[in-house]
């Protein structure tokens, strides 16, 4: 298992925002995307179902790095 990390808008912004959501969720869909683009800035967007938002996806934002979150939420416009 990689070292990820949380950036400070994850952790004061996020978080708070969505305390719903845990980062070992955030990990998980890292780790295992059912899909992944990077963005134009570099970052990373990655996507996975998780069983405990109900089936829902998430998306979750890293740094270039592939290793820092970012941001993560619910995508209610994700089509597999």
């Amino acid at each position: 298992m990689s070292n990820y990390r949380f950036t400070w808008y994850f952790v004061f912004r996020v978080q708070p925002k969505r305390p719903q959501l845990r980062p070992q969720w955030c990990i998980r869909v890292v780790e295992d995307p059912i899909r992944k683009e990077v963005q134009a800035d570099g970052r990373l967007r990655f996507w996975g179902f998780v069983p405990e938002l109900g089936g829902r996806p998430l998306r979750v934002i890293t740094l270039a790095d592939g290793e820092t979150i970012h941001n993560a939420f619910p995508d209610r416009s994700f089509k597999p």
